[in-house]
């Protein structure tokens, strides 16, 4: 490697950054990780104990949500709105469940009137609450 492509490399996933881009690019990956800890729940909760798909999917919801949270703090935001963790986690945590219920809705939408199948409507509604979840947390916690 270059010392250009290690410069790069360390902007992209070790350094802290202010920089919205690069913190979209990171957020992704916590986006991703978060996604498969919601899927597989949304999974483990309705295939396995038999849980109505939209309750399982909140409950997953919020098991992505706290991944999310500890991803996020540690690895894509390092400038704070907030001093107090509580209040931060709060904030964090009202925006997530406003992601909740756009989730619920997205997810019964896309399942009974466009695709029939909770898992593909998963797919499309988890792009569609990425893009959420960003824009709000980096106005409201992380400029």
């Amino acid at each position: 490697m270059t010392d250009t492509t290690e410069s790069t490399l360390d902007k992209l996933i070790k350094n802290q950054t202010d920089r919205t881009h690069i913190q979209f690019f990171r957020y992704i990956f916590v986006g991703g990780a978060a996604f498969i800890v919601d899927f597989a729940s949304l999974y483990i909760f309705t295939d396995i104990f038999g849980i109505y798909y939209l309750i399982s999917a909140v409950i997953a919801f919020i098991l992505g949500l706290i991944a999310n949270y500890v991803l996020s703090i540690s690895w894509v935001f390092n400038n704070r709105t907030l001093d107090n963790k509580k209040s931060e986690f709060a904030v964090f945590a009202g925006i997530g469940i406003i992601g909740v219920i756009l989730n619920a809705l997205f997810i019964w939408i896309f399942t009974e009137y466009v695709l029939g199948n909770p898992y593909y409507s998963k797919i499309i509604t988890a792009a569609i609450i990425l893009f959420w979840n960003f824009s709000a947390r980096k106005i409201t916690l992380f400029r």
